[in-house]
């Protein structure tokens, strides 16, 4: 696990994973219920969820529908969580889509942004009330996000010409700028929860969502330097959900960006950018028309 730290006992914790039923999510929730924990796969396709449930053969792995492409989705599915009533120990904000044609998700967002910020956006906001003291949201951004720009005035390609690169890496740009100001506002809300960002290198299962084109050719041909197995791909995931010396704000990923074990990375001087976090939330609260009230 090229030095990864073993995972600590997560016996009576709570984490909900979105994305779960393949590749890194599929491995974080394999690694964390072994370790004992309760893990929710929050994934779009139930009968894929339920295939690897089963694949797991873990009973402390449940299974619930969650389309981060419709906002009335991530409605039913964060009632159905404050009826259980459960308080959430960690919330892994993993599922994401990459390189998509040009498309609209239900509630008419660019389909990349929508689905990858906007979604996680607004379910974090609806969950937020059953985050247990001393919980954490994990935001899975990518090293594409040090490309990225946000176009606060055109987020959505109505008027500028589409690039499926130029949308991915804009959404995972807003994924960390929103990891970071969430955990500014917990802080200053006086919070004990936090919220940290990781990513996960070039995971070898993941190269059509974790990757641009370029980055793509560059791994084809390096091979061996630079694919992650799934499993030390899920590191920065697992250690940002169970490490309890991580501090809000830090971002994780593999020691060479994209392999090598995990550190605390700097983010890109754009994700630090206060102002644009704080226009962004902004932007994203009226379109989903969610607020988190911190």
């Amino acid at each position: 696990m090229e030095g990864d730290r073993v995972v600590t006992d997560q016996a009576g914790r709570f984490i909900v994973i979105t994305g779960a039923n393949s590749g890194i999510g599929l491995e974080a929730t394999r690694r964390l219920a072994e370790r004992g924990a309760d893990v929710l796969m929050a994934c779009r396709n139930e009968a894929k969820a339920t295939a690897a449930q089963e694949q797991l053969g873990s009973a402390r792995v449940s299974v619930a529908r969650l389309d981060l492409a419709d906002q009335s989705s991530i409605a039913r599915f964060a009632d159905e969580m404050k009826t259980s009533g459960r308080p959430i120990d960690a919330l892994v904000n993993n599922a994401g889509v990459m390189g998509l044609d040009e498309t609209r998700t239900s509630d008419g967002y660019e389909g990349q942004f929508g689905t990858n910020h906007l979604g996680h956006f607004a379910l974090t906001a609806r969950l937020l009330p059953l985050l247990a003291d001393g919980g954490r949201v994990v935001t899975v951004s990518s090293i594409a996000h040090r490309q990225g720009r946000v176009d606060l005035d055109d987020p959505h390609f109505e008027r500028r010409k589409y690039n499926r690169w130029d949308a991915y890496s804009q959404s995972k740009l807003a994924n960390l700028l929103f990891a970071l100001e969430l955990d500014r506002r917990l802080k200053s809300a006086g919070r004990s929860q936090i919220s940290v960002g990781a990513h996960p290198g070039i995971a070898s299962t993941a190269l059509g969502r974790d990757g641009s084109s370029f980055i793509n050719s560059v791994t084809r041909r390096m091979g061996w330097l630079t694919f992650r197995s799934s499993e030390s791909g899920s590191d920065p995931l697992v250690r940002g959900a169970t490490d309890g010396a991580l501090r809000g704000g830090e971002y994780l990923g593999p020691r060479f960006m994209a392999f090598g074990s995990t550190v605390v990375e700097t983010p890109s001087g754009r994700a630090r950018d206060t102002r644009l976090a704080v226009d962004l939330w902004s932007l994203s609260e009226r379109a989903t028309g969610v607020s988190f009230g911190i």
